[in-house]
């Protein structure tokens, strides 16, 4: 009997604990064989993936919603009439947004106006004075004649008088003419050479008076010269005057420059306002676009033109932007900071730096889902094209 128990085979030996290690080594070996088996595909297909596709794309959440805000500010100096609008109200183009008191403005036009027309009149009187000086210069000209005519007539007398003269005293010497002839003779002869005299300064007078006549009209039409009364110079400047009047007028209403919301209005009645001070701003949100700022290494094959899909914060994964890069700044946030980085110190620690890219936004899109400048977005651009 113990013979046959010796010559059992040892698997008839084996207890059930020992069955049982035995099978749960074996389903171990395959638990981490499959283990190892999906490690292994997920990272073939994560190889795959990101070999064609995210290697194609770079992302980032530091991006962030911009516009170009108008800002609304008075041209000219006034007190605030009335304020049309708040905050976060719509408006469009052209709207009415302040009124200012226009009551200096009206009486600096009417001003302008009256000094323009008495620009005109002034002007017309001296196209006017042309004609009278040319009058004045043929009147210069005929008392120039006629002080000439006088002047010879004196002359001709003077020698009469002097011949005259002469002969009475060559008769007086022998006696055959008595001394008051001679007497008249000689009164004579200083009488006309008075009259010559008089004449001779007559006619010096009467060339005076025809240059100065020439010279009033010279100076007068050098300002009349090549215009007429609306082209003249004066006229011209009194208009312009008009105008800038005019101009002031107009802009005691100011009106929004661009259609958007408005923002930070800080405008009340019965404030006087500047020139510049801004009184409000006004955001164009259905033009607005993104900033989205990437690291440096990300940018190596970003370009302009690329499409970029982009998700806001405020709508969650439900909405999906489209839009395409625009530019690259110029430089990044920190070199244009306030305070610039000190990177030539000893104490320097490498950052890895960012630089703005532009993505402008899908009109249509932002039509549906607005959004508001500020507010977070995340970027992923497509750099395969």
């Amino acid at each position: 009997m113990f013979d046959n128990e010796a010559s059992e085979s040892p698997a008839s030996t084996m207890t059930p604990a020992s069955t049982s290690s035995a099978a749960s080594g074996a389903k171990r070996k395959q638990l981490f064989a499959g283990l190892a088996g999906a490690v292994l595909v997920t990272g073939l297909g994560w190889g795959a993936w990101y070999a064609l596709v995210g290697s194609h794309h770079v992302e980032t959440d530091n991006a962030y919603v911009a516009a170009d805000v108008a800002l609304v500010t008075p041209l000219v100096a006034a007190p605030v009439r009335s304020v049309a609008v708040s905050d976060t109200q719509p408006v469009k183009r052209g709207q009415i947004l302040v009124t200012l008191d226009d009551s200096d403005a009206r009486i600096a036009l009417a001003s302008a106006e009256a000094e323009l027309a008495r620009a005109e009149r002034r002007v017309r009187g001296y196209l006017a004075t042309d004609d009278s000086l040319a009058a004045q210069i043929a009147a210069r000209e005929a008392d120039q004649s006629r002080a000439a005519a006088s002047l010879a007539s004196a002359q001709a007398d003077l020698e009469r008088a002097r011949i005259d003269l002469g002969r009475r005293k060559a008769l007086a010497v022998n006696g055959a003419v008595s001394g008051d002839e001679l007497t008249r003779a000689q009164n004579a002869f200083a009488n006309a050479q008075a009259a010559w005299t008089s004449a001779k300064a007559a006619q010096v007078q009467a060339q005076a008076n025809r240059a100065a006549a020439v010279g009033s009209l010279a100076a007068n039409a050098a300002m009349t010269a090549g215009a007429t009364v609306e082209t003249n110079p004066e006229v011209a400047a009194a208009r312009a005057r008009v105008e800038q009047a005019r101009l002031d007028l107009d802009r005691t209403v100011i009106r929004a420059p661009i259609d958007g919301l408005i923002t930070r209005r800080n405008v009340q009645i019965g404030q006087r306002v500047a020139p510049g001070a801004t009184l409000m701003q006004v955001v164009p949100i259905a033009q607005a676009y993104v900033d989205a700022n990437f690291k440096e290494g990300q940018l190596r094959k970003v370009a302009i033109g690329q499409p970029v899909e982009l998700k806001a914060d405020l709508y969650g994964g439900s909405v999906t932007y489209h839009g395409k890069v625009v530019g690259l700044s110029g430089g990044t946030g920190s070199a244009f900071a306030l305070i610039p980085a000190q990177n030539a110190t000893g104490n320097w620690i490498k950052v890895v730096q960012r630089l703005p890219v532009r993505i402008a936004l899908d009109p249509a899109e932002l039509k549906a889902n607005p959004l508001r400048v500020g507010l977070s977005m995340t970027a992923d651009i497509d750099t395969r094209r």
